[in-house]
C-alpha cells in the first residue's frame, strides 16, 4: 500500500505541472484520494465483504466526486486528473500508467452479468468527458479525445475522436488511398457519414442555384438585347416616316 502511494504521488509530478509539493498532493488531489480509497474497498471486495466494499466506495464518491466500483481492477501509476464526475464500472480493468481526466465514464452497455465494462491497456490517455462503453479493449498507449464516445476496440498507439469515435490513423490512411486513385464524381467511401452527406447536399444545392442563376442571367441578357433591337427598329421606323413626309412636302 505504501509503495502504491509513493507511485501515485510521483506520477502526479510527472503529469501535472501545477503540482508543487508532496503535502499539497496528499491533501488536495481528489484523484489520489479516490485511488487510495479504492484500493481498500477493492481489498474488501476480494475478501467477499461486498457491502463494506460498496459502502467504503460510496464514502469515496461522496468525498471526491469520483465513483469507482470496488470490483474494478486498477493498475499502478494511474492518474485521475481533477476527477469530478469520473465513473468506473465493476468489471472495468485499467492498466498501468493510464491517465483519466474529469467526466470520463468507463461504462457498460448491457444488463447481463459478466464482463461488460472496458479494458484499458498500459499507457492509455482518456480526455475529459469521454465515454468508453462496453466490454471493449483500448490498446496500449492509445489516446481517446475529449467528449468522444467509444463503443469499439481501439488498437495500440491509435487516437480516437468523435461521436461515435473513429480512428484518426484509419481516416488518414483512407484519405490517402482515395487521393491515390480516381474517384468518379468526387465521391469518397465515407458517403454514409452524416456530416459528409450534409456537406454533399449543401454543395449540390449551391451548384444547382449557380446553374439556375447563370441560366436566368442569359435570359435577361437575351431579353435586354431583344428590347434594345425593338427600340432601335422603332427609332429607325420613325426616322423613315418623317423623311417621307419631308419629301412629299
Amino acid at each position: 500500500m505504501f509503495n502504491h502511494l509513493k507511485e501515485d504521488i510521483s506520477v502526479v509530478f510527472d503529469r501535472d505541472p501545477a503540482a508543487r509539493t508532496h503535502f499539497e498532493i496528499i491533501t488536495t488531489y481528489p484523484g489520489v484520494h479516490a485511488l487510495i480509497m479504492h484500493r481498500f474497498s477493492h481489498w474488501l471486495w476480494k475478501a467477499r465483504l461486498y457491502w463494506l466494499g460498496r459502502f467504503f466506495s460510496h464514502i469515496g464518491r461522496w468525498l471526491t466526486g469520483i465513483e469507482i466500483h470496488p470490483g474494478a481492477t486498477i493498475g499502478r501509476r494511474v492518474f485521475i486528473d481533477h476527477g469530478m464526475g469520473v465513473v468506473i464500472g465493476e468489471t472495468a480493468v485499467i492498466g498501468d500508467d493510464c491517465t483519466l481526466y474529469h467526466g470520463v465514464t468507463l461504462g457498460g452497455t448491457s444488463w447481463n452479468k459478466g464482463k461488460r465494462h472496458p479494458t484499458l491497456e498500459q499507457g492509455v490517455v482518456i480526455g475529459a468527458g469521454a465515454k468508453v462503453l462496453g466490454p471493449i479493449t483500448i490498446g496500449k498507449n492509445a489516446k481517446i479525445g475529449s467528449n468522444a464516445v467509444v463503443v469499439k476496440d481501439v488498437p495500440e498507439n491509435a487516437t480516437a475522436v468523435g461521436i461515435p469515435a473513429r480512428i484518426l490513423e484509419e481516416e488518414k490512411a483512407k484519405h490517402e488511398a482515395q487521393k491515390a486513385k480516381f474517384s468518379a464524381y468526387a465521391l469518397g467511401g465515407d458517403g454514409d457519414d452524416p456530416i459528409t452527406k450534409t456537406l454533399h447536399g449543401l454543395v449540390e444545392h449551391v451548384a444547382k442555384q449557380d446553374s439556375e442563376l447563370a441560366s436566368l442571367k442569359k435570359r435577361l441578357i437575351k431579353l435586354a438585347d431583344t428590347d434594345a433591337d425593338a427600340d432601335l427598329a422603332e427609332a429607325f421606323g420613325a426616322k423613315k416616316t418623317s423623311a417621307k413626309k419631308t419629301d412629299k412636302t
